[in-house]
């Protein structure tokens, strides 16, 4: 009899409980789908959740939601987590006085560590395949990665980096002879 009244009990208490924590709960965005640093967020890259926040953690509410989509990942965000304010932003690619530049580079022409946007790099101009290093000078160009494509079956990977505008057109024509390599500079800022 004592048993069942302290089942009866706990019972009471769970139930309880729970009920609070839902009264608690709000409703929040949180990511869908993966989205890259500079990518344009969609409708269908985010869902609104309802969840019991702490409240020093700060979200983005629900009702803003509709505000976000068209805007750009600030940040990489990986699919499932909430969405914090400054995760994205109206800031267009490429910035004012910059400009984007495809590269197409096989794995001799860049690191073998993975580019992620927003890397440091410097593209350098290499002689031709009989060509002295030492004999041209090269020609080097710094520029930050913006966007990363998966490996075509020819062994060549797509990245497009954001350079000086200046500096474009013969990066432009570099990159479609093929004599450029990429350098990765530090990630430690």
């Amino acid at each position: 009899m004592v048993a069942s009244v302290l089942i009866i009990v706990l019972g009471a208490l769970a139930s309880a409980w729970a009920y609070s924590s839902l009264g608690n709960a709000q409703e929040v965005v949180a990511v869908r789908t993966d989205v890259a640093r500079g990518q344009v967020v969609t409708a269908a890259s985010l869902q609104v959740v309802r969840i019991g926040v702490d409240p020093a953690l700060q979200v983005v509410p629900a009702a803003q939601a509709s505000a976000l989509v068209g805007q750009r990942a600030a940040v990489d965000l990986k699919a499932g987590q909430l969405l914090v304010p400054g995760a994205v932003t109206a800031e267009v690619v490429p910035r004012q006085g910059r400009s984007a530049v495809g590269l197409s580079l096989t794995a001799a022409q860049m690191p073998s560590e993975p580019l992620v946007v927003g890397d440091q790099v410097r593209i350098v101009s290499t002689p031709g395949s009989q060509g002295d290093v030492g004999s041209t000078p090269l020609v080097v160009t710094s520029g930050e990665v913006i966007a990363v494509g998966e490996s075509r079956p020819d062994g060549a990977t797509p990245i497009t980096v954001e350079v000086e505008a200046d500096k474009a057109p013969e990066l432009a024509a570099r990159s479609a002879s093929g004599r450029i390599a990429l350098v990765l500079d530090s990630r430690v800022r």
